[in-house]
Formats: C-alpha cells, sequence, structure tokens
C-alpha cells in the first residue's frame, strides 16, 4: 500500500510545474489521470518521459461541449483536480469552482499559475524567469559586477510552483479527512518564489547578507564556497563554512602550514584567498581532488552531470536513479518507511469510459 493509494487525481495537461506536482502525487501511490488535449501541447510541452510517469492519459477535446461532459465524469468521482489555464479559463469552457462544487462538494481544486488568481499581473504572460524576477529571488543570483543569471527554471517552476502545488494538496487532503470538504488552492509561483526566499530575507534582516550580488556568504562571495576548476577541466564545489570544514579544506589544499595565507573571514582578503584556492585547485584533476578530499569531511564535492550522477557510488548504494521505459531518471522522494513509493509506471494511453470503469 502506497501512501497516497485510492487518491484519484484528474490533470489537465500543462507545461513544467503542474505536471511535476502531479508527478509527485503519482510517485507517492495517487492514481494520476493526465487529460490532454488533441495534438498536445506543441514544441513548448514536456517530452513524453519522466515528467508524465506514473500517469493514464486520456485525450479530450475540452472545447467542445461533449469535452467538457467527459471531464465532468471523470471529476465527478475524483478526490483531486490540478488545472493550469490562466484566470478564468476553465470557468469560461465550463468547470470553474463553482460548477466542480455542486457536482462534488469533496473535489480539491489546484491552481497552478504564474502571478495567482488575482493581483494587477493574473492575467498576464510570464515564464519562471518573470516570476523569480518579481518575486526579487533572481536578483542575488549571478557573479559579482555580473547581471543576474536564472538558475535554469528550477525556483519559479519546480520548487516555487510544481512542489509547493503538491505540498498544497497534500494539505487539503488532510484538512477534507476533517471537513469533508474540499477548497480551490491558489498556488501561483510568484508566491513560491518569494517563499524560497525566506532565509535570505532572514539573513539580510539581522546585516547578514550586507554585500551586493555574488559579495555575500553564499552567492559566491565567500571563497570557501564556491567551485573551482580543476586540472582536467572538471569542477569542484566547495562548502567549507565551518572552521572545522575550513581546516579540512586547507590540508587538503596542503595550505594549513602557509604563514602568508589570510584567515578566513579576512573579507578584504577574499580575493587574495580566492586566487590561492584557485591557482592550487588547477594543480590536479577533479577525480584526484575527490579522492583526496573523500576522506577529509571537508564539504568538497565533485560536480557532477546529469549522466554522471547516477553513476556515483552514494547515489548507487542509495538507488536514487532507477530506469522506466528505458530512461535514468530521479527515483520518487521522499522515502517513507511503511508505505514506500512503487517503482514508476511509463505513460500509458487509455480513455475516459475506461478510467470510469476502474474507478466505479
Amino acid at each position: 500500500m502506497t501512501a497516497l493509494a485510492g487518491i484519484r487525481v484528474v490533470e489537465l495537461s500543462g507545461l513544467a510545474p503542474a505536471p511535476f506536482g502531479c508527478m509527485i502525487l503519482a510517485d507517492l501511490g495517487a492514481d494520476v489521470v493526465l487529460v490532454e488535449r488533441p495534438g498536445g501541447n506543441g514544441p513548448a510541452g514536456p517530452p513524453p518521459g519522466p515528467m508524465q510517469r506514473g500517469r493514464r492519459t486520456v485525450t479530450v477535446d475540452l472545447k467542445s461541449e461533449a469535452g467538457v461532459t467527459q471531464l465532468l465524469s471523470l471529476l465527478q468521482k475524483a478526490d483531486v483536480l490540478v488545472e493550469g489555464f490562466r484566470p478564468g479559463v476553465a470557468e469560461r469552457l465550463g468547470f470553474g469552482p463553482d460548477v466542480c462544487e455542486k457536482l462534488n462538494p469533496g473535489l480539491i481544486y489546484a491552481r497552478m499559475t504564474g502571478w495567482g488568481q488575482d493581483g494587477p499581473l493574473a492575467s498576464a504572460a510570464g515564464h519562471d524567469i518573470d516570476y523569480i524576477a518579481i518575486a526579487g529571488a533572481l536578483h542575488p543570483l549571478g557573479r559579482a559586477g555580473e547581471k543576474p543569471h536564472a538558475p535554469v527554471n528550477l525556483l519559479g517552476d519546480f520548487a516555487g510552483g510544481g512542489m509547493l502545488l503538491a505540498v498544497g494538496v497534500l494539505a487539503a487532503l488532510v484538512e477534507r479527512s476533517r471537513s469533508g470538504r474540499g477548497q480551490v488552492i491558489d498556488t501561483a509561483m510568484v508566491d513560491g518564489s518569494s517563499l524560497l526566499m525566506t532565509f535570505i530575507h532572514g539573513m539580510a534582516a539581522a546585516g547578514r547578507w550586507p554585500g551586493p550580488r555574488g559579495g555575500n556568504l553564499l552567492d559566491g562571495g565567500a571563497p570557501f564556497y564556491d567551485t573551482y576548476q580543476a586540472a582536467d577541466g572538471g569542477f569542484l564545489a566547495v562548502g567549507s563554512l565551518e572552521p572545522q570544514f575550513y581546516a579540512a579544506l586547507l590540508e587538503g589544499l596542503d595550505l594549513a602550514d602557509d604563514p602568508d595565507l589570510p584567515s578566513q573571514f579576512d573579507i578584504k582578503a577574499w580575493p587574495e584567498l580566492r586566487r590561492r584556492f584557485t591557482e592550487r585547485f588547477l594543480e590536479k584533476t577533479r577525480d584526484e581532488w575527490t579522492a583526496i578530499f573523500e576522506p577529509l569531511d571537508a564539504c568538497v564535492s565533485p560536480v557532477l552531470s546529469l549522466a554522471e550522477a547516477p553513476l556515483h557510488p552514494h547515489n548507487e548504494a542509495r538507488r536514487a536513479f532507477i530506469e522506466v521505459g528505458g530512461i535514468v531518471q530521479p527515483a520518487p522522494a521522499p522515502r517513507l518507511q511503511r508505505t514506500p513509493a512503487k517503482t514508476p509506471a511509463p505513460p500509458q494511453t487509455t480513455s475516459v469510459p475506461e478510467v470510469l470503469s476502474s474507478w466505479s
């Protein structure tokens, strides 16, 4: 038995955030049915594979009366609806929250948008980079003296969007177990991206984030919390913040007894410290440094590629990557002791009548 066994989710096809949130729900055992539009999402949509794992897919034309009728027949028996349209679209098509509540009072209606259901930008177009910009999450990202740099679309789409959507659905399911009633979840990527910045807001309020972009402790400003290139072009990630880890870093770099080395928190000397670290890391390959630092507990790790990560001994030992449908991909997480997730199945195509039959 999986944690969400028996929970029925209807997912209306969309781009990255909602599919990721629904992937998490499916990994945890929910029966997720993806309602795909005829012709799919086009070239901008996610390719079939990891994000659609664990789903049954049906094709329904939601712009037709017959298609809406089919959708409503599914929602009558579902626990959760996930939709990612702009505000007002679902209402115009005939399956807004009011219609669904009358049909199924226990339905949890999860809405995934960039800007939220209200506010001046609610109906505006946008992408991950826009949402994290307005949230204040893009401004700190990048090197000193350079323009802000988006971390692909991890912050807005996935952490601030899909992950938060899954949390909202789980919270609503818990509440429904007490009240018996569903509710609408307004998940906005701009809200989620702001939420992810809570720690940095706290650092700034305490006066511990005083510098501009790339000039602080955790944004590449500190030479002991950064990445360094090795002799073979590979990179090492250094996170030697605490004194004991910093001492181990100096030991591994053979700099512990250098009397001319600046002290760790002499901020004015950080450029010189970075120069010394840069020169030393260029003396050996990434894997040679990895072997040196492995026993030292210095918080120094190799920067692995997408292809290398599944082969790392720690990831192999924890079976952190699995193969689904011939594609190597991250395994479900988190790991539940009594109700662990099963290995997801590849996406499957079915029909609305078949789904309804299985839900009877």
